[in-house]
């Protein structure tokens, strides 16, 4: 019987092949895998990476996982000679120590996943479900997904919290998949204000891999803070974010498009060749200001500067931060002097936003009724509904 006949209720199994060094540990996997929700057949052996490509070969399964002790130079050579005859095979690769030397050779060699082993349960069966995810068995095509960019009029204007939560607030229908991407690359940290996971992978360690890039790869370099909110990290240093280059992003966000419903971008403040490129793929551009006269006057100028640049008022979508009633400046000042309304009004609330931040947990999650929570589940709800003609943010939640 051929794979692609091979059906239950109308859904294609997924056909899984496992290959273990133990016993032990094969029928390990085995009680895993069998555990998993989706529809899968499952084959294994017990031996070494020789067996590899003989297993995939009798076999040709969509998902070879292989338990390696990972101890010589040479294991990864082993492999390589697997992944070059079946490319369109997705494997997973379980090693005791996982460095992030080995994710890179691993992933140049066409590894998919990398997971530390003995594999925890459910890191093992996420990477299955985004197997599932990047076949496409059981949905039909889709649309790109939308491109969103948050930028800071000036420092300091909370836009990064602001940016994070709010793809948080796009994922909590567990309805939509929603990447958050840090493009600030000098000192990005949106993974923070969502996790306390360590990135295994940044975004100039996937730049590297960028021929060969896929929703496959981009899922498993990203932080999952949920099943459906991922985060992809800045670099860790200026030198590695020289390598990223702005025909990088043109690929990346090409790739995050077709798998995601929602690509969020955290862009900080300053207005380059890559942030241009990323504005250029933006549906829409939040800035983010305080009713302070330094943001103000830098505001105006940030938005002059985008018009002249091409991009029409219509695209840009203000939020002011951090609001609190009887300032010296209203929202009707600010908005004659910009010349531009207000889309969204977030309110101050700092002991709750501070927790969350100190904590690396989505303020939705830690204070889901807070006043700041409300106001970004809000903005979240209207960008699910139908674009207005001449702008779709342009009146709504007046206030």
């Amino acid at each position: 019987m051929k794979r692609d006949d091979i059906e239950l209720n109308g859904s294609k199994i997924l056909k899984l092949a496992l290959l273990s060094y133990s016993q032990q540990n094969l029928e390990a996997l085995r009680r895993v895998v069998s555990s998993w929700d989706g529809a899968v057949a499952i084959t294994g052996t017990d031996g070494g990476l020789e067996l590899a490509a003989p297993l995939a070969e009798q076999e040709r399964p969509d998902v070879l996982v292989v338990d390696s002790r990972c101890e010589h130079a040479g294991d990864l050579a082993a492999l390589e000679t697997t992944t070059a005859r079946f490319p369109a095979m997705t494997v997973i690769l379980l090693c005791p120590n996982a460095s992030p030397e080995l994710l890179r050779d691993a992933m140049r060699i066409g590894v998919r996943e990398l997971l530390s082993a003995p594999p925890d349960a459910h890191a093992l069966l996420a990477a299955l479900e985004r197997v599932r995810q990047r076949l496409d068995l059981n949905k039909p095509s889709r649309k790109a997904g939308r491109i969103m960019s948050w930028i800071a009029c000036k420092g300091g204007s909370g836009a990064t919290f602001l940016a994070s939560n709010f793809a948080f607030a796009l994922a909590a229908p567990e309805s939509k998949r929603v990447a958050l991407i840090d493009l600030n690359l000098q000192f990005g940290d949106a993974a923070l204000f969502l996790s306390d996971q360590a990135p295994q992978t940044t975004l100039s360690e996937l730049v590297r891999e960028i021929r060969r890039l896929d929703s496959a790869l981009l899922v498993s370099s990203m932080i999952h803070v949920t099943p459906h909110c991922h985060v992809l990290a800045a670099p860790d240093n200026l030198e590695e974010a020289s390598l990223i280059k702005p025909e990088h992003l043109d690929t990346l966000l090409s790739v995050a498009a077709s798998h995601y419903d929602y690509v969020v971008l955290d862009l900080g403040r300053s207005l380059d060749a890559l942030s241009l490129r990323a504005l250029d793929k933006s549906e829409t551009i939040f800035l983010v200001i305080q009713l302070t006269l330094p943001f103000i006057r830098d505001c105006k100028r940030l938005i002059h500067a985008l018009n002249a640049l091409g991009y029409s008022r219509d695209r840009l979508s203000l939020v002011v931060n951090r609001y609190e009633k009887g300032g010296d400046i209203s929202i009707q000042d600010a908005e004659r002097v910009l010349g531009q309304k207000i889309a969204r009004i977030v309110p101050n609330s700092y002991r709750a936003v501070a927790a969350s931040v100190n904590q690396g947990v989505p303020l939705l999650k830690l204070a889901p009724r807070d006043a700041v929570s409300r106001a970004l589940a809000e903005l979240a709800e209207t960008v699910e509904a139908p674009a207005k003609p001449g702008g779709w943010l342009r009146d709504i939640f007046r206030r």
